[in-house]
């Protein structure tokens, strides 16, 4: 692995870490409108002190415009470049192989597929699509799976972070068809290092010159210290107990929340 260099990028992680669903994580007892504010703040901060910020996430529950539109309605000062989602990866990854996807997603996820050839499917991508998980539907892939079409999975998250608790996320889905079929998922989300190098391919700079802040050990901490950036795993969103002990080498850090890994970065990184 490189030497560090001097941190030049932040990577920040959305569910979990700045909200969950329509409302923003509220830290250090903050009420949730001035946690809104002062996420906002905490951001610009970054910015100021000369670090490229990228917003990175796994969601496969509404296309980046709609993600985009949920981010400013708490008052979030995120502009659309500086979104990379997995949606963005496994729309890439459909056109670089030329295929026809069965698209096992949310229909709020469907615009950002838009113009993709869908008619007589020879492939399945799947991401997050809790009512289209049922077994005519999940029975349709399988037999694709078995002709031999390729299983593109947006990613493998066990569960995720709902305002009414946890919640399984699609890789228990997709381990299902992987062993139903014998056939291995091309995975396009975090924790996969692609998904990491190319976020950070449109800031200019490399693994080492990087950190990554976010709520999930394996996914966001574990996928990107695995190519040389820091990572720090904050106590909200998804995150439970002992959870920096489920990875090796552990967090570079492990703090309270998005306000705490902020603090960190200006006072002891610069």
């Amino acid at each position: 692995m490189a030497a560090r260099r001097a941190l030049k990028a932040v990577l920040v992680d959305l569910n979990g870490t700045l909200h969950i669903e329509d409302a923003a994580v509220p830290g250090a007892q903050e009420a949730l409108k001035r946690q809104a504010i002062l996420q906002v703040q905490l951001t610009n901060m970054l910015r100021d002190a000369s670090l490229m910020v990228r917003f990175v996430t796994n969601t496969t529950k509404e296309s980046k415009q709609d993600l985009l539109e949920r981010l400013k309605k708490l008052e979030f000062d995120i502009s659309e470049d500086e979104i990379f989602t997995s949606l963005t990866a496994a729309r890439n990854l459909v056109e670089q192989k030329q295929v026809r996807p069965m698209l096992l997603v949310d229909d709020r996820a469907l615009p950002d597929f838009k113009g993709l050839q869908t008619n007589d499917p020879n492939a399945v991508v799947i991401g997050l699509a809790p009512e289209h998980f049922h077994y005519q539907i999940l029975n349709q892939a399988f037999r694709l799976l078995l002709d031999g079409a390729p299983l593109i999975a947006i990613h493998k998250a066990r569960y995720y972070k709902r305002k009414d608790g946890l919640a399984l996320g699609p890789g228990p889905f997709v381990t299902a068809l992987e062993y139903a079929t014998d056939t291995k998922a091309t995975v396009v989300g975090k924790p996969e290092k692609t998904f990491f190098l190319e976020a950070l391919r449109g800031t200019g700079y490399e693994p080492e010159e990087a950190i990554m802040i976010g709520d999930d050990c394996r996914d966001d901490v574990g996928g990107a210290q695995d190519i040389g950036m820091l990572g720090i795993l904050v106590k909200t969103g998804k995150y439970r107990a002992a959870d920096e002990e489920k990875i090796n080498p552990p967090p570079y850090l492990t703090c309270e929340s998005f306000t705490h890994a902020v603090d960190h970065i200006l006072q002891h990184l610069l």
